[in-house]
C-alpha cells in the first residue's frame, strides 16, 4: 500500500509565501486559498487493486454491521465477512436472500475509517453495478471525526449511487445541513450500460469545490457557498475536515425500494475493480498538512 508523503515545514511556508502570487481559482471563495486548479500535481496515497483473492484487507477496509434500516428504511442486514470477497482481481459485495440477525436479507458495508481518512483528495473508483429492483449500491465518504456534529451536519459525499429501478442512472451529490436528504445538491446522469460494464466514477474535493466525474469527464461541480451575515459557514460547507470511503450494497428502504422489490435479482453483486486515492502536494502545502 503506498505511503502519503509528508510536505516538509519548509514547504508549507513557501507555499503561505508565495500565495498571494498564485492564480486565483475561477469561482473561488473569496476566504478560500487561492490556486489554479488546472495546474494541480497529484500523487497516489492509498489504493486497493484487489489483486489478492479471499478477504479484502484487513489494513485497508473495516465494516460496518447490523441492520435496523440504517437510517434509510433498508431491508438488509450487513455482514462482517462472508458478503464481500476478491477473485481474480476484483471486490464483489453480495446481496442475498438470507436471514440474518432480524432482516430477511444480507449484503457488506466497507469503510477505511481510520485506515484511510483524508482532508482534500481525488478519488476513482472502477465498478459495475448490479441490476434488479430494490438494488442500491454506493460509493461514498463520511466525516471521520463529526467536527460539526451528527448527520448531516458535519456532510456527506456521495460519489456514485445508483437505484435498481432507474436502469442507468448515476447520482452524485452533497448533504450538509444546509441542502441534505430529498433536498440535497445533486445531479444524475444517465450513462448506458452501468450494470454491464465497468465505468470509473470520480470525485476531485478541493478548499472551494467538489467536482464529480464519471470515466474522466466532469459531471457536476458544487461549489463552497459565500457565507451571508448571520450564517454559519459550515452549515453549507462542513468540508475542511477529514473523510473517509464507503463501499455498500444496500437493498430495499426509502428510496432504493420505494418502487418495491424484486426478489428474484438476489444473489446481486456490486463489482469493483479497484479504488485510488490521491492528493495534490499543492493543495497539502496551501491547506498546511
Amino acid at each position: 500500500m503506498a505511503k502519503i508523503r509528508w510536505i516538509k515545514p519548509a514547504c508549507v511556508l513557501l507555499a503561505f509565501l508565495l500565495l498571494g502570487s498564485l492564480p486565483a481559482a475561477s469561482g473561488a471563495a473569496a476566504d478560500g486559498p487561492d490556486y489554479d486548479p488546472a495546474s494541480l500535481s497529484y500523487e497516489l496515497v492509498w489504493a486497493d487493486e484487489f489483486d489478492t483473492d479471499g478477504l479484502p484487507d484487513p489494513e485497508r477496509w473495516s465494516f460496518n454491521v447490523g441492520g435496523g434500516g440504517w437510517g434509510n428504511g433498508e431491508l438488509q442486514y450487513y455482514m462482517p465477512k462472508g458478503n464481500a470477497s476478491v477473485e481474480n482481481g476484483v471486490l464483489t459485495i453480495e446481496a442475498r436472500k438470507e436471514k440474518r440477525g432480524n432482516c430477511s436479507y444480507s449484503s457488506a458495508r466497507m469503510v477505511t475509517r481510520n485506515l484511510g481518512d483524508w482532508l482534500y483528495c481525488r478519488i476513482e473508483a472502477r465498478a459495475k453495478l448490479p441490476s434488479g429492483k430494490g438494488t442500491w449500491p454506493a460509493i461514498w465518504m463520511l466525516p471521520t471525526d463529526w467536527a460539526y456534529g451528527d448527520w448531516p451536519a458535519s456532510g456527506e459525499i456521495d460519489i456514485m449511487e445508483h437505484v435498481g429501478y432507474d436502469p442507468d442512472v448515476i447520482v452524485q451529490s452533497i448533504h450538509t445541513a444546509k441542502t441534505h436528504g430529498d433536498a440535497a445538491s445533486n445531479h444524475s446522469v444517465t450513462v448506458p450500460g452501468v450494470r454491464d460494464a465497468f465505468h470509473v466514477y470520480g470525485v476531485e474535493w478541493l478548499p472551494d469545490r467538489i467536482i464529480f466525474s464519471i470515466d474522466g469527464e466532469t459531471t457536476y461541480t458544487y461549489e463552497k457557498p459565500e457565507v451571508a451575515e448571520g450564517e454559519r459557514a459550515f452549515d453549507a460547507w462542513p468540508f475542511d475536515q477529514r473523510m473517509h470511503l464507503l463501499l455498500n450494497l444496500a437493498f430495499g428502504g426509502t428510496w432504493g425500494g420505494s418502487m418495491g422489490i424484486d426478489e428474484s435479482c438476489l444473489p446481486a453483486r456490486f463489482e469493483v475493480d479497484y479504488v485510488r486515492v490521491y492528493q495534490s502536494p499543492e493543495i497539502m502545502a496551501l491547506t498546511g498538512q
